[in-house]
């Protein structure tokens, strides 16, 4: 099982949410919140579009916040072959819709970058959005391995934890992550009886009738038409 096939089987994990260390960065300037657009594509009660409608139009992450969940969601799932990354998938707008939806994961969160944020200063002396890709991996290493991360990085790892089921759930909820497991949904489908081979070994063959009648191809998206007595006349 490849890394990306392990992430598929995080989505049916929960969300874990642990009080993190806070430790007071400064607030930038909020930004714009560019999803009060969204079309609904599926059945919504004048309720739930209302309640929808005032959590898109209000803002959660700072600039400096977003550009973070930015990064860690493609660090967590990066494009490959199969499909793009967490990012262009709409990850952070699914995040910060979860932070006004689920106000429970605004501090683990937002605590969580803070943490990142130091730890990052603390390490390289630069912001974790300045550091280059391979120094991010550097820090990220340290908090991404539940059972070999050192004590000290207890933090960070509940925080990556709540990132990480974050980004899984937001990435194969979308349309690319659900193309990206293979989902094909409910389909028409046409049924040509029990294979021939078991048929004849359990001994049972189909009558002439049933082939000519029931079981023909051409014909399985016709309406059958019935005689007062019950028997099938076309």
């Amino acid at each position: 099982m490849d890394r990306r096939e392990n992430l598929k089987v995080l989505i049916t994990g929960t969300v874990a949410t642990g009080l993190l260390i806070s430790t007071g960065c400064k607030d930038d300037k909020e930004v714009t919140n560019q999803s009060t657009t969204q079309t609904y594509l599926y059945g919504r009660t004048p309720e739930e579009e209302a309640v929808d409608k005032k959590l898109l139009s209000e803002t959660f992450f700072t600039e400096k916040e977003r550009k973070m969940v930015e990064i860690l969601s493609d660090i967590i799932i990066p494009a490959d072959d199969v499909s793009c990354s967490a990012n262009e998938a709409g990850v952070p707008d699914f995040i910060e819709f979860m932070m006004k939806d689920d106000k429970k994961l605004q501090v683990p969160v937002r605590g969580g970058l803070m943490w990142l944020e130091n730890f990052s200063l603390a390490t390289f002396d630069k912001s974790f959005d300045e550091i280059t890709p391979d120094q991010r991996i550097v820090l990220i290493d340290q908090i991404a391995w539940p059972d070999k991360a050192e004590a000290a990085m207890k933090p960070g790892v509940k925080f990556f934890n709540v990132m990480r089921n974050l980004t899984c759930t937001g990435f194969f909820t979308s349309k690319e992550g659900i193309k990206d497991i293979g989902y094909l949904g409910n389909r028409p489908n046409q049924w040509d009886g029990v294979p021939p081979e078991v048929m004849q070994k359990y001994g049972f063959s189909y009558d002439e009738k049933t082939l000519t009648q029931c079981l023909k191809i051409e014909d399985q998206h016709k309406i059958i038409q019935w005689d007062a007595e019950g028997n099938i006349i076309g």
